[in-house]
C-alpha cells in the first residue's frame, strides 16, 4: 500500500513540473547545427539583454512531439585569471649606510619571480627602492631603479602601494635598498611569482559619456553609456598627466532605473571602490556584471581635476557547454524567468571528461516563447481537470488494493 501511494505522489509532481518547465520563461532562441553529443555556444547580447543578471534562467529544452527534455550544461566565465605562487626564501642581511637601508633575500630555490610584497609597521611615508638580482651574492645587477612605494593613512584615507613588480627574474638573490630618513620597520615581505592566464575578453565600445567636474563637491563624474547590454569586468582610464596624484574612486553600474518628472533616475550598484593613483596602472579589475550604464567616481579634494582623455572597458565571454544524447529533439534555449535559480547539473562534477575540441553551435533569432503563461497559473489542485484525473487515477489504485488485499485473504 506505501508503494502505491509513493506511486500516487510521484505522478502528481511529474505531471506538475513537466506542465511548468516551459511557460515559465518569456523567450526562446533556436539552436542549429546539433550534429553530435557535445557543443559550445557563445552567450550573445541578446540573451544578456532578456535574461537575469547572473544568467541563472538558461535553459535547454528540446521537444520532439509532446515530449520535453532538459540539456544539462555548464557556464564558463572565460576572463583572465591570475596566479599567485608564492615562493620560499629567508633574509640573510640587514645593514645601513648614509640613508640607504638595505635587505638581502635568499631565495630556497632558483625560482621565477616578478613581484616582492612589502608591509613595514610605518603607516606614513613615501621611499625610492631599488631592486637588484645575484647568483653569488657579489655581482649584483639592476632589476629597478628609483622605485617609489607610499603609504598615507589618517581620517580620511587609507592607502599603500608597497608591491615591487618587475620583468620575471631567476637570481638566487635579491637586495632591496630604501632611501629613507628613519628606519624603515619591516614587518613582512612575500616573493611571489604572477602568472596571469589569458582568457577572452571582449572590448566593449562605448556610444557616448559625459564627464562633469564639480567643483561644490569636490569630485569628478563620468557617466559611460553602452550601446547594449554586457558583462563588465575591466575599466582603464587614460589620463594625460605627469604631476602626482592620489585620489579615491568608484565604478558603480545602473541596476535598475525610476522614472520621475526630470527624466530617468538610475539607481547604481557598486562594482569597486579604492584607489586611483601614479603609482599603479589605472586600470580596475572587478566581478562581471551585466551593465549598460557606467558611473565613475573621483574625489578630488582641493585638487585640480585630473585630465582624462578617454576609457577602455572590457567583458568576459560566457561559454555554454552543453551535453546533448538524443539528435533527433528540436532544441531552443529559453530565458527570461526572473524567479529562477541557477540549475544544478551532474555534468560539472564530471568536467574533466568533456573533449577538448567541441563544435560551436548557432543560435537563432529570439523569440516571444509561445506556451509563456503572462496569468496567474492556479494551483494544481484548483484546475478541475487535473482534480477529476488524479481522482480517477487514486481511485483506480485504491479498488487495485483493495481487490489484492482481498485476494490475499
Amino acid at each position: 500500500m506505501k508503494n502505491g501511494l509513493k506511486l500516487i505522489l510521484f505522478l502528481v509532481v511529474w505531471a506538475a513540473y513537466a506542465h511548468a518547465q516551459i511557460d515559465s520563461y518569456r523567450y526562446r532562441a533556436p539552436l542549429e547545427q546539433i550534429s553530435g553529443t557535445w557543443h559550445s555556444l557563445h552567450i550573445p547580447s541578446l540573451v544578456y539583454e532578456k535574461s537575469q543578471n547572473g544568467l541563472a534562467d538558461l535553459r535547454i529544452y528540446g521537444i520532439k512531439g509532446k515530449d520535453t527534455i532538459e540539456v544539462p550544461y555548464i557556464l564558463e566565465k572565460n576572463a583572465d585569471q591570475l596566479i599567485e605562487r608564492e615562493i620560499d626564501f629567508q633574509i640573510i642581511n640587514q645593514s645601513s649606510k648614509d640613508k640607504q637601508f638595505y635587505y638581502t633575500f635568499k631565495s630556497a630555490g632558483k625560482d621565477i619571480i616578478n613581484q616582492i610584497k612589502l608591509a613595514f609597521e610605518q603607516t606614513n611615508f613615501d621611499w625610492e627602492v631599488n631592486l637588484d638580482g645575484s647568483d653569488n651574492n657579489q655581482e649584483w645587477f639592476s632589476l629597478l631603479k628609483s622605485y617609489r612605494i607610499l603609504s598615507i593613512r589618517n581620517k580620511r584615507t587609507s592607502y599603500h602601494f608597497t608591491d615591487l613588480n618587475f620583468p620575471d627574474s631567476k637570481y638566487a638573490y635579491y637586495r632591496i635598498s630604501i632611501s629613507a630618513n628613519e628606519q624603515p620597520k619591516l614587518r613582512a615581505a612575500k616573493i611571489v611569482r604572477m602568472e596571469r592566464l589569458p582568457g577572452m575578453e571582449n572590448n566593449i565600445h562605448y556610444s557616448d559619456y559625459r564627464l562633469t567636474n564639480d567643483q561644490k563637491l569636490k569630485e569628478t563624474v563620468m557617466l559611460i553609456n553602452l550601446p547594449a547590454i554586457a558583462p563588465v569586468s575591466y575599466l582603464r582610464l587614460n589620463i594625460d598627466t605627469k604631476l602626482d596624484f592620489y585620489r579615491p574612486i568608484k565604478i558603480e553600474c545602473a541596476t535598475d532605473s525610476i522614472m520621475t518628472e526630470k527624466g530617468i533616475n538610475y539607481l547604481y550598484t557598486k562594482l569597486f571602490e579604492g584607489s586611483l593613483s601614479i603609482l599603479e596602472r589605472p586600470e580596475f579589475r572587478f566581478n562581471a556584471q551585466l551593465a549598460k550604464h557606467l558611473r565613475i567616481t573621483i574625489q578630488n579634494d582641493d585638487n585640480r581635476p585630473l585630465n582624462i582623455k578617454s576609457f577602455d572597458v572590457k567583458g568576459p565571454v560566457f561559454e555554454l557547454i552543453a551535453r546533448f544524447e538524443h539528435l533527433d529533439y528540436q532544441y531552443s534555449l529559453y530565458f527570461g524567468n526572473k524567479e529562477a535559480t541557477a540549475p544544478v547539473y551532474d555534468l560539472k562534477i564530471f568536467e574533466s571528461k568533456i573533449p577538448l575540441s567541441i563544435n560551436s553551435l548557432k543560435i537563432g533569432k529570439a523569440t516571444a516563447n509561445p506556451t509563456y503563461q503572462t496569468t496567474v497559473t492556479k494551483p494544481l489542485f484548483e484546475r478541475k481537470a487535473w482534480l477529476w484525473a488524479i481522482m480517477g487515477i487514486i481511485i483506480s489504485l485504491l479498488g487495485f488494493f483493495a481487490y489484492k488485499m482481498l485476494r490475499e485473504k
